[in-house]
C-alpha cells in the first residue's frame, strides 16, 4: 500500500479550525466534507467531535486510501467510507431509496478548495450545499480570501499571483463575490472568524423565511 498523503498546512490548521467547530457546532450531527484531500481533517475532527458522523468526499478517488489510513490511525469509527463527489455536478448524492429524499447534513465543511478550483466550483458548492443542508444546517468554508473592507496582506497577494501563474482559473477569492454566489443559492454569511496565516473561517446558513 502506498504511504498516506500528508499536508503540512492541514496539520497546522486542524487545531484552530477544530477550536472554531467546537464553539459553533452542537454536540452531535451529521457532516459532509467536500474535497477531503488527504483525510487529515476528517480523522482529526471525527476524533474530537465524537457525537458527529463524518462523511468524507473528493473528486479524486486516488486519495481515498490516504483518507482511510488517517482514519484508521486516529482509531475512530464515526467516519463513513469516502464518496466520489464532483462539486460542479448537478447531482452530488442520490435520493435515499427509503425516504425518497436527498440526504441532508447538519454541516457541510469545505477547506482550502475555492482558490485551487475554477469559479464554477464556488457556484457549485453553494448550490449543492443549499440542496443538502438540513433546515438549520451550516456550510463552513475555510481558506484565504480578499475583502474590500480589510487591507490585503502581501502574503495573500503573493499567494494569489503564484496560484494564477499555475492556473489562470485559480486564485484567492473575494469574500463579497463568494457571498453573491451564496445568495443566488439562498445562503447568507452568518459568521466570520479570522484565523491564523491570514485565513478566514466563514459560516453560511439559509436565508431566513
Amino acid at each position: 500500500m502506498p504511504p498516506p498523503d500528508f499536508s503540512p498546512s492541514a496539520e497546522q490548521n486542524k487545531h484552530p479550525i477544530l477550536d472554531k467547530l467546537l464553539a459553533v457546532l452542537p454536540a452531535q450531527g451529521a457532516a459532509l466534507e467536500v474535497a477531503s484531500g488527504t483525510g487529515q481533517h476528517a480523522a482529526w475532527f471525527a476524533r474530537h467531535l465524537p457525537g458527529w458522523t463524518w462523511q468524507p468526499s473528493d473528486q479524486q478517488p486516488q486519495g481515498f486510501a490516504s483518507i482511510q489510513h488517517h482514519v484508521t490511525q486516529a482509531g475512530v469509527s464515526n467516519v463513513q467510507t469516502p464518496l466520489v463527489l464532483d462539486v460542479c455536478a448537478a447531482t452530488w448524492l442520490p435520493v435515499d431509496p427509503t425516504t425518497r429524499e436527498l440526504p441532508c447534513f447538519d454541516l457541510i465543511f469545505c477547506a482550502n478548495m475555492l482558490h485551487i478550483a475554477s469559479w464554477e466550483a464556488c457556484a457549485g458548492l453553494m448550490r449543492g450545499a443549499a440542496r443538502h443542508l438540513a433546515p438549520q444546517g451550516r456550510l463552513i468554508t475555510y481558506g484565504p480570501y480578499f475583502e474590500k473592507a480589510v487591507p490585503t496582506t502581501q502574503s495573500n497577494l503573493d499567494f494569489d499571483a503564484s496560484l494564477r501563474q499555475r492556473n489562470p482559473a485559480w486564485g484567492v477569492r473575494w469574500c463579497e463575490d463568494v457571498a453573491l454566489e451564496a445568495a443566488k443559492a439562498g445562503l447568507q454569511l452568518q459568521q466570520r472568524h479570522p484565523m491564523p496565516a491570514n485565513n478566514l473561517l466563514l459560516v453560511w446558513q439559509r436565508v431566513p423565511g
